[in-house]
């Protein structure tokens, strides 16, 4: 007689903890009073953080209904650290900048570069998560080609943004440009945002889907 063996049970999916979002929110409301706190321009500094002013209490009201992985949120809660810094010196004059700029010989302070590689690089999954929860477009090939696309219009948009300032304030204005004399800022503002979104794509999809599935999951379970 063959034996009858039960069938297994089911391995429940394991959800990883998640950091409470009240400490994401903590640490960039902190950021945010230490920015403003002294700032050289205050124009500068509320152009330069202005996403932060909207994008924090925004982020608060929708939590509940559209909660954001640990990845996206961690990544958001960097970034907004990095607009708080550039907002409080102005991205021309941020001392680190000016310690890249010496030791290595460079011709500009690069930390508007950087920002503008997190410009790419954080919102590329923002775009992602979003198109992930809204759109059928999970899992498709063209998922990864319409966030960078996206992330690059983004960047036109904000550089867009900066010659209506150059417009209006004339050389009022060159504090929040940072553009340190070259010609060419605009183009490489938007070169740097586009590399910054093609390598987050490249470096971080595997997991953001992995994560995406983990926070499907515990929502199931609520």
């Amino acid at each position: 007689m063959t034996a009858v063996h039960p069938a297994p049970r089911p391995v429940p999916h394991r959800v990883p903890p998640r950091v409470p979002p009240a400490l994401y929110a903590g640490v960039v409301a902190a950021g945010m009073t230490v920015s403003a706190w002294g700032a050289r321009d205050r124009t500068t500094w509320f152009l330069e953080t202005v996403w932060v002013l909207v994008g924090l209490p925004l982020v608060a009201l929708t939590w509940r209904r559209f909660p954001l992985t640990g990845l996206l949120a961690g990544l958001l809660t960097a970034h907004a650290l990095v607009l708080a810094v550039g907002g409080h010196y102005t991205y021309a004059e941020v001392p680190v900048g000016d310690w890249v700029r010496d030791t290595f010989e460079l011709s500009r302070n690069p930390y508007d570069r950087f920002g503008h590689l997190m410009q790419g690089f954080v919102p590329a999954v923002l775009v992602r998560e979003l198109l992930s929860h809204t759109s059928p477009l999970r899992g498709s090939r063209w998922l990864a080609s319409l966030t960078v696309c996206t992330c690059l219009a983004f960047s036109a948009f904000f550089e867009l943004l900066e010659w209506l300032a150059a417009v209006i304030g004339g050389h009022g204005a060159d504090a929040f440009l940072a553009t340190q004399g070259d010609v060419w800022d605009t183009q490489w503002d938007m070169f740097c945002a586009l590399v910054g979104a093609t390598v987050s794509v490249l470096l971080l999809s595997r997991a953001h889907d992995r994560q995406l599935r983990a926070l499907e999951a515990a929502q199931r379970v609520v």
